[in-house]
């Protein structure tokens, strides 16, 4: 059944079948014809692989990014990143790093981020000689961030299938989101001096006083948040629904921006993307029942047993591995399918479940900024308004940047896990 199932997916995307329908249709097929299951196992497993609370945080996490960036709160971020680096030398392009690693200490979606964010920024880029296939691959390398830096939406993805604390993953996010963050400033800052762009950054900015002071609001939404969650104040879950309602407040009775009819559009939005999601989460989740059950991980793990030789083969292999299926497979649906067996393997070798989960997000996060089916991509040349083999020369030393950094979180696990202790333990 297992090799039947592989090769009626596999065909389905090799004629670009979207990846919910042909990992839903192949596991339907792999019961009618392969087994002797009935086919109401199909809707029991889909109703059960979404019936988790912990996935309650991730439209209300989406819900929050839109209202922020409704809100005028993504405007106010942008601002004060400016204010704080705009007058050196390609300080516009750094900010749209900065105020990425905010944004996303709220949001947990990169798409949304690029949106958000990109649609400030990119423009105004450009108005100041950057490239625009620069600026647009800058912007989609940058919004990565939003789901590396906690909360996360794939995190909670992982902490579900794999049954680790998504508490300890968001805390173990902070490193290697600061970590890639700092890189993408510093290759930034070096390009610019190289190629002589952002001389003219310092032009239209605000005083660090003034734009502090206006987006004094929005930089208090993520401590709110993330201090709520690490204080115990409340869950992962329910900080989701702190942010909307934070964001709500915020963009509808202080700043004022956002109106019912905005409000609506926000709304709808949210489920569209939420829809998507928790479609690709339920076959993913039907998918992983049916090679469960067909004895795949264990098979897997034997093999690993038997062929790598130790931790660090293991996770160069799976780096790899993984590195090729973010490029193909949609992030969540590769989390759902591939956690609950890579993970007890990871913890064979010794590996902490939660530094293996963050090598999991960060390497998935990566098939986001690479052809040919990196959604970042899609969204940056949105905003950009250009083509998407434009783009692709201009990512590639963005995507090298964040593979270095990849190699450092996977074999220095301190980088992940220091907080963490420091935390928890």
């Amino acid at each position: 059944m297992t090799t039947a199932i592989f090769t009626v997916f596999l065909a389905l995307l090799a004629l670009s079948v979207p990846v919910a329908v042909a990992i839903g249709l192949a596991s339907l097929s792999g019961i009618a014809f392969f087994s002797n299951m009935p086919m109401l196992v199909a809707a029991q497993q889909l109703f059960v692989t979404i019936d988790k609370f912990p996935l309650v945080a991730i439209p209300f996490f989406i819900l929050s990014g839109n209202l922020m960036e409704a809100g005028g709160i993504s405007e106010r971020l942008v601002n004060f990143a400016r204010a704080l680096v705009g007058g050196v030398q390609g300080g516009l392009a750094m900010s749209c790093v900065i105020t990425c690693m905010i944004f996303a200490a709220v949001s947990g979606s990169s798409v949304a981020t690029t949106f958000a964010i990109g649609a400030i920024l990119i423009p105004a880029m450009v108005k100041l000689g950057y490239p625009v296939q620069r600026a647009a691959a800058l912007q989609a390398s940058s919004a990565e961030l939003g789901v590396i830096i906690p909360p996360s939406i794939p995190m909670i993805l992982y902490g579900v299938a794999a049954e680790v604390s998504i508490g300890e993953l968001f805390i173990a996010g902070f490193g290697p989101g600061l970590l890639i963050g700092g890189a993408l400033i510093l290759f930034t800052y070096l390009w610019c001096k190289f190629t002589g762009h952002g001389k003219r950054d310092g032009e239209g900015r605000l005083e660090l006083s003034v734009a502090l002071r206006q987006a004094s609001l929005a930089l208090l939404m993520p401590v709110i948040v993330l201090g709520g969650i690490y204080g115990g104040v409340f869950t992962p879950t329910e900080a989701s629904v702190v942010a909307v309602f934070y964001a709500l407040l915020v963009g509808m009775f202080i700043y004022r921006r956002i109106t019912p009819p905005i409000l609506w559009r926000a709304l709808q939005k949210t489920v569209v993307s939420t829809t998507v999601i928790m479609v690709i989460i339920a076959t993913a989740g039907l998918f992983a029942f049916l090679i469960t059950r067909a004895g795949v991980p264990a098979a897997f793990g034997n093999w690993v047993a038997a062929y790598l030789d130790g931790p660090l083969v293991f996770l160069i292999g799976v780096n790899a591995f993984l590195f090729v299926v973010g490029m193909f497979i949609e992030t969540g649906a590769a989390i759902v399918v591939l956690a609950p067996i890579l993970a007890p393997v990871a913890i064979q070798f010794g590996i902490d479940p939660v530094h293996f989960g963050i090598i999991m997000v960060v390497n998935l996060a990566l098939g986001m900024i690479t052809p040919p089916f990196g959604v970042n991509l899609f969204a940056a040349c949105t905003v950009a308004r250009i083509s998407y083999d434009e783009i692709i020369p201009a990512i590639l030393p963005y995507v090298l940047v964040v593979v270095a950094c990849l190699g450092l979180i996977s074999f220095v696990p301190e980088i992940s896990l220091w907080l963490r202790d420091l935390v928890y333990r």
